[in-house]
């Protein structure tokens, strides 16, 4: 199967090498690589000194001959962010097709004067073949009976109100997540590729590494359009070379951080009315042995449908999923008591099939109930993750952000993904406790 997107400078090939394994190429035209490799080796140009020459006066023809593999390591980073990856799981999810944890890179061939390409290893997972799970027996979690638990929940609703009221600005501020749209220029200032833009997520930082991205967009609103080549976007298309690139950055969604957004928590779990949404709320400030009644919620759902489909685990999957657990077990203050445990590896072992069996479950019924993801959506998302009580609502581990420290672009296609898992178990959920 092949698809191109609208400025035909990029395309998918997607080939199926066995049952459970397909390859995926990205390939983009040689006319943009060949571009791309003479601005890039303009770039230099400006900072290299070479014997013979003063800095800035050697010639191009000597830049492109014997800089040659260095621009081609960093076009095959730079494309990668850029394009290819946000590409590919587009291209991915337009076809349906379930993979078995993420794309595996193998082989890149880039060359002037040809199409570059970027080689995927993709694990597919084995068909499930779903029952009619809406009508599975579902017992919720109850919630607790205490009364201070409603009158939490008034006070956090009364607060962030109030914080609504108080801080209502239409200007990005630290700690917004915000959506943008960024295409590379070429010096006269026209668009390298074509229509293609890479739409990306950010949050303001408040650290002193993210000064560069709080002088691009703090003060600005959405459908602000600038230009810039500030080095934070040099930073995150490039480790390989010092680069100089120029962008025009379209500003597309404002998430502010100074309130939670009743209105988008009600839209985005379909709640109807004052009282429902206390309720909702309730579910993550209802304990039990530290366990969040949302929590347990999705927990036994999943559960249900695991007990009545059969999910076949790549052991490859388990083992990727084992070392992410570890990773996080290990940030956990008692881990070296955990780890002292005769029955420490098991139970990691075992954890790890579990959180596989549910992504792989959850994917798939993405697909089976038609399940698609918008602006909407991704707004909802992002409100959840503001507040630790709201944190609750999401299950699945979101993306991570930072960098060394610091906030750096999230890819929308990668959070496009995380949000569909969500918002799939969303749907299982409000199915199985509506009856």
């Amino acid at each position: 199967m092949v698809s191109r997107n609208v400025s035909t400078t990029l395309s998918c090939t997607i080939q199926q090498v066995n049952p459970r394994v397909c390859t995926a190429t990205v390939t983009i035209d040689q006319g943009l690589v060949n571009m791309l490799y003479h601005e890039t080796a303009v770039d230099q140009k400006h900072d290299t000194h070479t014997y013979g020459f003063a800095k800035g006066s050697t010639p191009l023809s000597y830049i492109k001959e014997h800089y040659k593999s260095n621009i081609t390591a960093h076009l095959q980073e730079f494309l990668f962010k850029y394009c290819v990856l946000s590409h590919l799981y587009d291209q991915l999810h337009q076809h349906r097709l379930a993979v078995a944890g993420e794309p595996r890179l193998f082989h890149i061939v880039i060359q002037p004067g040809t199409n570059a390409q970027f080689l995927f290893e993709l694990s597919v997972a084995a068909p499930i073949e779903f029952r009619d799970w809406t009508t599975f027996p579902f017992k919720a979690p109850k919630r607790k009976n205490y009364k201070d638990i409603d009158r939490q929940v008034e006070l956090f609703i009364k607060e962030e109100d109030a914080l609504g009221q108080q801080y209502a600005t239409d200007t990005i501020t630290i700690g917004d997540w915000i959506c943008f749209e960024l295409f590379l220029l070429d010096k006269n200032s026209k668009p390298l590729f074509g229509e293609y833009k890479e739409m990306v997520w950010l949050k303001i930082g408040n650290e002193e590494a993210d000064l560069p991205f709080q002088d691009l967009f703090i003060g600005k609103k959405v459908g602000d359009y600038s230009v810039s080549s500030n080095s934070c976007l040099q930073e995150y298309f490039s480790n390989q070379l010092d680069t100089h690139y120029i962008f025009g950055i379209t500003i597309l969604q404002r998430i502010p951080a100074s309130h939670f957004s009743f209105d988008q928590f009600r839209h985005h779990f379909r709640i109807k009315n004052t009282k429902d949404m206390h309720q909702k709320l309730i579910e993550v400030f209802s304990f039990r042995n530290d366990i969040s009644q949302r929590r347990m919620m999705a927990e036994e759902a999943l559960k249900l449908l695991l007990s009545k489909h059969h999910v076949e685990v790549p052991h490859s999957l388990v083992l990727r999923q084992q070392k992410a657990v570890l990773e996080s077990v290990q940030h956990n203050p008692d881990y070296h008591v955990y780890k002292t445990e005769n029955t420490f590896k098991e139970m990691i072992k075992q954890l790890a099939l579990k959180q596989a069996k549910e992504i792989l479950i959850i994917d798939q019924l993405a697909f089976h109930e038609n399940i698609k993801v918008e602006m909407d959506d991704l707004i909802g998302y992002l409100n959840l993750l503001k507040r630790p009580r709201t944190k609750e609502f999401i299950y699945f581990n979101p993306p991570s952000t930072k960098i060394q420290g610091h906030e750096m672009p999230l890819p929308a296609q990668i959070l496009k993904q995380c949000c569909l898992r969500e918002k799939t178990l969303n749907h299982v959920i409000y199915h199985l406790t509506r009856k």
